[in-house]
């Protein structure tokens, strides 16, 4: 009986030391789907995972879960992940929009009328197409990516097993149809090539040539890359790219319809594929979009909640223990290892060695090394040039200068561009905007550029050359030529569109130069030089026949111009972010020629000279609400000009200076906003509702400081003091659109011959200012 005794407790302990050695040895791999936004649930598995002990010993991801996984594997702690995802800075990279810090536009042309640029190829044919690449700019997107994982990668030593946690992250090549398992390199390339969904991100061209897309198209559930790399003895697979529903979602169908369809070709998840001893976790997630960036904290908690229901199964099949002390300790010493950050040089390639100078000259530094702040600004320089909208950011570091090295791939955009851009209005103010630009880049940038408006009301075109020089301080210069027209009709109505009475017909010739430069690429000082040639028609009273004849004011002579200007709003019209300053001093010498038409009382032409000088200042900004869905704005103008009479009453409003509130405001010729000395205040208010649409409104009130009134035949005599206060405001709907923002609103303005309309508009409202503004 003792024999058999101590032969049961010599196999009782044989048996615990195997389950204690198997348990010791007992190794987990985590696999995470792809899935857009609704991937932020995976950040939410992994808070659990650590809260309860749960080890990780590698990770293979997709699109979104390699861009999770990654960061994880790179040495940060889920809670790191999660304070990333709910920064501000987030949403612009996933959205693509540009941060305000980051608004350079020294190089930008002024705000055209454009909704589509086409770029123009010229082989054996010419060819119009449209952009190549995603709908989402990613310049934003692949700056973070590199910077974020640029110390990983290095301590990595560019080999996915050396990460904090093994890594694999899954591409696509479409040609061959091949599954790209990611296993060394920059590990910022591989992530983003994991998640360049067609139509969405566009894809990168990798070293040796080829485009790698989103690893979701073959494989979104990419357990079988788990088992062959790794060979774990548990699988937890976390699926967030099932797209079917319970039931048919009929009241959100039309929602979700947009942002599926890119989807559609993707892998579909095998619940069974993480084995029998396998743990599987689907977050609850209907009701969400691929594109529900915003949603990050109900995502996260959403994952959180899908992994806690699997806490008991887990234990249960795993039986080792993660020592929560030993990882907090083990990812410190980990980021310890990391390089110093500072970048030793910055290297471009894919253009000719003069072109890759210019490209160079737009990072600068200090001292011997380039600083982050540094690299970041070179590189926001570079991609706010439109040349260079295709550049792609790569971090590696170098052990022998004990430095990083960034490395751009410049790949310049097409040469020409083609702009076409429509407006179509509730007034006869309907617009066809085309245009044509070619670029040259040698040793500078060369861009020529002919443009033209074709409407009813409005008629203009320009030509212009512009060299830039990117030197210690950046300048360029640019001849221009530009003609512009405006005819004024006495229409007010919705339905009124056949008025053809011209009350005023302006129109403006001018030949200069304009050179500006910048210290820092964000704003710009402008000095203009320029002969006009100024030519106002105009109707001495309120009700015009077609038989009358109207008077005619010729305005010729040269004027120089000194300006600031910064820019950093997010949108050509109805801005809700960002700020614009324009400071400027115009100088004007010229000769006045007026010859009078049927309803004016003088009868003689008459000649004269002016000299005069003004001052004009603008500022807005706009704030925006901590929900995120609404904004405040204000604005403020000033001009101060020593410009005198005209002729008569009506040939001074037509020449001075015109306080344009709203963006119709062109469109009217408004006695009340017409004065050489005027400061005005305003307020705006937008916010979002049923997702894409925007209520808006604004007021303004402005004061007039001398104002001309009529006085004895038809002359101009000014008003002593301060006008009355005026009042503008006008509140509508907005919804933007592929060809430009779709408006309707209720507007007042202060001005009896405009008290009150409605005005409905689709495609950008925009135009020249004349040749004295």
């Amino acid at each position: 009986m003792h024999r058999s005794y101590y032969f049961s407790c010599l196999l009782l302990l044989l048996w615990l030391g195997a389950g204690l050695q198997n348990s010791s040895a007992q190794k987990v791999g985590l696999v995470l789907s792809g899935g857009g936004a609704k991937g932020l649930a995976h950040v939410g598995v992994l808070k659990v995972l650590e809260k309860n002990r749960i080890p990780i010993d590698y990770i293979v991801g997709t699109s979104m879960g390699a861009v999770v996984g990654s960061l994880y594997s790179a040495g940060y702690s889920p809670q790191d992940i999660e304070d990333l995802m709910l920064s501000p800075e987030f949403q612009y990279w996933v959205s693509g929009r540009q941060l305000e810090d980051h608004a350079f536009n020294f190089f930008s042309l002024d705000p055209s009328p454009a909704a589509l640029r086409l770029p123009i190829t010229f082989k054996s044919s010419i060819q119009v197409r449209p952009v190549a690449g995603g709908l989402i700019n990613d310049v934003n997107l692949n700056y973070a990516l590199a910077t974020t994982l640029a110390a990983g990668g290095a301590i990595s030593n560019y080999d996915f097993d050396n990460l904090f946690v093994p890594f694999r992250a899954l591409a696509a090549e479409i040609f061959t149809r091949q599954q790209i398992v990611q296993r060394k390199g920059s590990l910022a390339d591989a992530v983003r090539n994991s998640m360049a969904v067609p139509l969405a991100f566009r894809p990168i061209r990798q070293p040796d040539g080829r485009y790698f897309f989103d690893g979701g198209l073959f494989n979104n559930f990419p357990t079988d890359v788990m088992r062959s790399e790794f060979k774990p003895d548990v699988i937890i697979g976390v699926n967030v790219g099932d797209v079917s529903y319970k039931k048919y979602p009929k009241e959100k169908d039309d929602e979700l319809l947009g942002s599926s369809l890119i989807f559609l070709s993707f892998d579909v998840a095998d619940t069974l594929a993480v084995g029998k001893n396998g743990i599987f976790i689907q977050p609850d997630l209907e009701g969400y979009g691929t594109t529900d960036f915003d949603k990050v904290k109900e995502l996260i908690e959403l994952g959180s909640q899908a992994a806690q229901a699997k806490v008991d199964l887990m234990q249960q099949r795993i039986a080792r223990k993660a020592d929560t002390v030993q990882l907090v300790k083990r990812r410190a010493q980990f980021q310890q290892k990391a390089p110093p950050v500072k970048f030793d040089r910055v290297r471009v390639q894919g253009l000719k060695e003069n072109q890759n100078e210019y490209v160079r000259k737009f990072f600068r530094r200090k001292g011997d090394h380039y600083t982050i702040e540094e690299i970041q600004e070179g590189y926001y320089r570079l991609a706010a040039n439109e040349f260079f909208r295709g550049i792609y950011p790569r971090i590696q570091f170098d052990p022998a200068a004990n430095g990083y090295v960034l490395s751009i791939d410049a790949q310049q955009s097409n040469k020409a561009t083609a702009e076409v851009g429509a407006l179509f209005s509730t007034r006869p103010v309907d617009n066809l905007f085309v245009g044509l630009e070619y670029r040259v880049l040698t040793k500078l940038l060369y861009t020529v550029g002919i443009n033209a408006n074709l409407g009813r009301f409005y008629t203009a075109g320009q030509f212009g050359f512009r060299v830039n020089v990117p030197s210690r301080l950046p300048f360029y210069l640019e001849p221009s030529v530009m003609y512009s027209s405006l005819n004024y009709q006495n229409t007010n109505s919705i339905f009124d569109r056949e008025a053809a009475s011209t009350q005023v017909r302006q129109r403006d010739f001018k030949v200069g130069m304009q050179v500006g430069l910048s210290h820092n690429f964000r704003g710009r000082f402008v000095v203009d030089g320029a002969y006009f040639a100024n030519e106002d028609e105009y109707a001495n009273i309120e009700d015009v026949s077609s038989d009358d004849k109207l008077d005619e004011t010729d305005l010729t002579g040269l004027t120089t111009a000194f300006r600031f200007e910064r820019n950093s709003l997010n949108r050509k019209m109805y801005s809700t972010k960002g700020h614009r300053a324009v400071l400027g001093l115009r100088l004007v010498q010229a000769t006045e020629l007026y010859r009078p038409g049927s309803t004016s009382l003088m009868t003689d032409t008459h000649e004269d000279n002016h000299k005069w000088a003004q001052f004009s200042a603008i500022y807005e900004g706009f704030y925006e609400a901590k929900n995120g869905k609404s904004s405040w704005g204000y604005f403020a103008e000033g001009m101060i000009s020593t410009q005198g009479n005209f002729s008569n009453y009506r040939s001074s409003l037509t020449s001075a200076p015109s306080f344009l509130p709203l963006p119709d405001s062109r469109t009217l010729f408004l006695d009340n906003y017409r004065a050489t000395r005027y400061g005005a205040l305003g307020l705006r208010f937008s916010r979002n509702f049923l997702t894409k649409f925007e209520w808006r409104t604004e007021a303004f009130t402005h004061v007039i400081h001398s104002p001309w009134k009529e006085g004895p035949e038809q002359m101009a005599i000014r008003k002593p003091g301060f006008s009355r206060p005026y009042l503008t405001a006008s509140t509508g709907v907005i919804l933007q659109l592929p060809i430009g923002p779709a408006a309707l609103h209720v507007i007042h303005y202060d001005n009896k011959a405009h008290r009150w309309s409605v005005f409905g508009h689709v495609g950008l409202l925009l135009y020249r200012a004349r040749s004295l503004q």
